[in-house]
């Protein structure tokens, strides 16, 4: 059986968690806004968006997507990873949780 996250920290994760796609979002929009502002083609900054939408897109499935608590340390790791979540904010897990993911990330 897989370790899962404590009660606590699911809760903690539950509220964050629509302020890390949030700020995911923004990052993302921000980028496409650049990119679109480029003196480039239309063509040449379609692609450029695309490939970083795609990306981007891999990045919130990773993160946000089959949300379980069972899988709830994956996803903190790869909102933690994207630095979408502060470390002020990252305090207020337990230090089981914040052991595991120093683990996970290294």
């Amino acid at each position: 059986m897989a370790h899962t996250i404590p009660e606590s920290d699911w809760k903690l994760l539950g509220k964050l968690r629509p302020l890390a796609l949030e700020r995911m979002c923004q990052r993302v929009l921000d980028e496409i806004g650049a990119i679109a502002a480029e003196p480039k083609s239309s063509h040449e900054r379609y692609l450029e968006i695309y490939a970083l939408t795609r990306k981007h897109d891999n990045e919130i499935a990773d993160g946000f997507n089959d949300v379980r608590r069972s899988t709830a340390y994956l996803g903190l790791a790869a909102m933690r990873s994207l630095k979408l979540i502060s470390d002020e904010e990252f305090s207020g897990f337990s230090k089981e949780t914040q052991d595991v993911l120093k683990f996970m990330l290294g």
